[in-house]
């Protein structure tokens, strides 16, 4: 798989899915949920409350309709809070893993990805780009690009670090 690095608009990528960073409720919120749930209209929401009645767990990943946005699907996963005690780094990665497993069974074969928890659930950015790339790069997929959009310049030269790092590069 390809793995990339942008500055940018995760609701603007031309790419068959757009991971979302959830709640746990699934209903929107800030963000990048609020961005997605804005740029997909209704639709989105709709598709939340059908597909997710009780919501997800933190770890999780599952799909809806993307709705007005260039993509056809959006993979909700819901990232752990930091900042409420959820520190638990494999939470984070599953995060990665399972919105690929969710994209393999979907067919999608370009992915875009924020940075998870890195926003307000405060997950320590090098760390979480860490989390990220590393994830990304270990995985077995079908995907065959992944874009990782950074939504400013910290979030992008951590990830711009983290890719270097890795065996593979940038």
């Amino acid at each position: 798989m390809r793995l990339t690095v942008v500055r940018g608009d995760i609701t603007a990528q031309e790419v068959d899915a757009v991971v979302n960073a959830a709640n746990t409720r699934m209903r929107g919120g800030g963000g990048v949920d609020g961005a997605i749930h804005a740029a997909g209209g209704p639709a989105v929401l709709e598709d939340c409350r059908r597909r997710f009645p009780d919501g997800l767990a933190v770890g999780d990943a599952g799909w809806t309709t993307a709705g007005d946005m260039a993509a056809t699907w959006v993979i909700h996963v819901v990232g752990p809070n930091h900042r409420a005690g959820q520190r638990d780094r494999s939470l984070l990665t599953s995060c990665y893993a399972r919105a690929l497993a969710v994209a393999d069974e979907l067919g999608a074969r370009t992915v875009a990805f924020p940075l998870v928890s890195a926003g307000i659930y405060g997950w320590p950015l090098d760390d979480a780009a860490a989390a990220a790339v590393g994830t990304l790069r270990a995985a077995s997929t079908a995907v065959e690009k992944a874009t990782l959009v950074a939504y400013d310049a910290s979030a992008e030269r951590s990830l711009r670090a983290a890719l270097a790092a890795t065996p593979g590069g940038e």
